[in-house]
């Protein structure tokens, strides 16, 4: 047998502080490309315009859109969604409704009452100071198409007057507010 000495411990290397600009630009760019990816593929930064949201939400408002939800078909579109979708008779602008029917239902409205397949909807969303005493016959909505009003209903335009939203003219759902500050949180 033959003894062997252990070999000699290296000292071990000081940790370097300070900046390494190629770590801090290696940061950067995956923020920025995460940010990328986050903007284009997930969540849209929008602008209100209008006033058919209100009060729940106001002209000039900044929200976020969550396009994942709906694209991939991780979430259903329900009643009560905030979407946002191109518009059926112009698809270069955007509005953003409340869905109200979904396929299948039925709608109708009596002097600015809504009913979903018989039974009056409850619509805490929508002060009395913003209904209207329209009426409109029952529609059945159709596969694949969503029946959408603004809150605002005396100051809306929606599926009452030009009809349904195909199911791919919806391309996200709106979830957060983050301008004004005064604002910021979940969209109701």
């Amino acid at each position: 047998m033959q003894d062997t000495a252990p070999e000699p411990r290296q000292p071990q290397e000081k940790q370097k502080t300070g900046l390494n600009p190629v770590s801090l630009l290696r940061d950067l760019l995956i923020s920025i490309g995460l940010a990328i990816v986050l903007i284009v593929f997930i969540y849209q930064p929008v602008k209100v315009e209008g006033t058919s949201m209100m009060p729940g939400l106001e002209d000039q408002e900044r929200i976020f859109v969550n396009k994942y939800e709906y694209k991939l078909g991780t979430g259903a579109i329900g009643r009560g969604d905030l979407v946002v979708f191109h518009f059926p008779l112009d698809p270069r602008q955007s509005y953003i409704k409340r869905v109200i029917g979904v396929p299948g239902d039925t709608v109708e409205i009596e002097n600015g009452m809504v009913y979903v397949n018989g039974e009056r909807v409850e619509e805490a969303y929508v002060p009395d100071q913003y209904r209207d005493q329209l009426s409109m016959i029952r529609r059945k909505v159709t596969p694949d198409h969503y029946f959408v009003l603004g809150d605002h209903r005396s100051s809306s335009s929606d599926s009452r007057m030009w009809g349904l939203v195909d199911r791919g003219s919806i391309y996200g759902k709106a979830v957060f507010v983050y301008w004004p500050p005064e604002k910021i949180g979940r969209v109701r």
